[in-house]
């Protein structure tokens, strides 16, 4: 019978491909630096041509190791749905689930859903991971995640998704500020306005700026924010206005600050929440009933 590699021998490869060092590919697979070692040159003996160059301060993988380890990386993923359908035939959502979630999501949608969720699904497994949107794509697609609750639209590929909910904006500016005393307001009054806007890497950044209609027209005063609670600290500063998703707000992201919010006009945009996860994967329809318990407590 024709030697095969295993599926042990992959997952080194694609720790030391990912790590590009021995020591922290082992740690990341739990086993000694010895035993990875062994294990990539039974993977070679198999292979019988080298996947890896060894010096003594790095590692490079050869031409021929970069060009298996994508498909190293889909059979290991195919492994992983094999399971995940064997797991979808026994009781709906127990074992494992890994979801990503954003930053401007996950402390106003979260802390009220997950012991609902944990009452109902007490053999789930939540682990949880926040990080940009971009960021947390990587991780879904190369298997390290499962699932993920991004604010939508945003640009991908071989994903499927489901929206949750949309929510609408609220304009934030200092106590006093003339604005503030309107029932609410036309995007037009804000085009010259020191509109306060998260950093680059915040998605929520580009759906502040297209609920306003503002992307073109925005031009950047030297304040962003790395995060949303920095954010109201700045605008209660008197620094300038910003845009907060209701979610936020409803969350106490205001509380005990002197900020003056006013709703947008009903032409405004709004931001969709959803849930996205491999078209590959076999827990699609798990996944969508844990988004109908998310929908359902942010409804609430």
């Amino acid at each position: 019978m024709k030697l095969i590699p295993t599926m042990k021998h992959l997952q080194y490869l694609v720790a030391l491909a990912e790590y590009m060092h021995f020591g922290d590919a082992a740690g990341a697979c739990n086993v000694t630096q010895s035993t990875l070692s062994t294990g990539i040159r039974d993977l070679e003996a198999v292979l019988g041509t080298p996947v890896a160059e060894r010096t003594n301060r790095s590692v490079l993988l050869t031409p021929f190791g970069e060009q298996i380890v994508d498909m190293a990386r889909g059979i290991i993923q195919s492994a992983e749905d094999m399971m995940d359908l064997a797991s979808g035939t026994k009781a709906p959502l127990t074992g494992l689930v890994r979801l990503g979630v954003i930053p401007t999501i996950g402390p106003y949608l979260l802390p009220n859903a997950l012991p609902k969720i944990n009452d109902a699904y007490p053999k789930l497994e939540l682990y949880l991971r926040e990080d940009f949107t971009d960021r947390l794509l990587e991780e879904l697609m190369a298997g390290r995640l499962d699932l993920l609750i991004l604010a939508l639209p945003y640009d991908m590929d071989g994903v499927e998704s489901e929206i949750l909910f949309e929510e609408d904006f609220v304009l934030a500016c200092p106590a006093g500020h003339p604005l503030g005393k309107q029932i609410e307001i036309e995007t037009d009054a804000l085009t010259d306005e020191p509109l306060l806007l998260l950093e680059e890497a915040h998605c929520l950044r580009q759906h502040s700026l297209d609920a306003c209609k503002l992307r073109d027209r925005h031009r950047g005063k030297g304040y962003e924010a790395s995060s949303m609670n920095t954010l109201v600290q700045m605008v209660s500063m008197g620094l300038g206005l910003t845009l907060l998703p209701r979610m936020a707000v409803d969350a106490g992201v205001l509380h005990g600050l002197e900020i003056e919010i006013v709703p947008l006009s009903e032409s405004s945009g709004r931001r969709q929440i959803g849930l996205v996860w491999r078209k590959t994967s076999a827990r699609a329809e798990e996944f969508k009933l844990l988004g109908s318990m998310l929908s359902s407590n942010a409804a609430a």
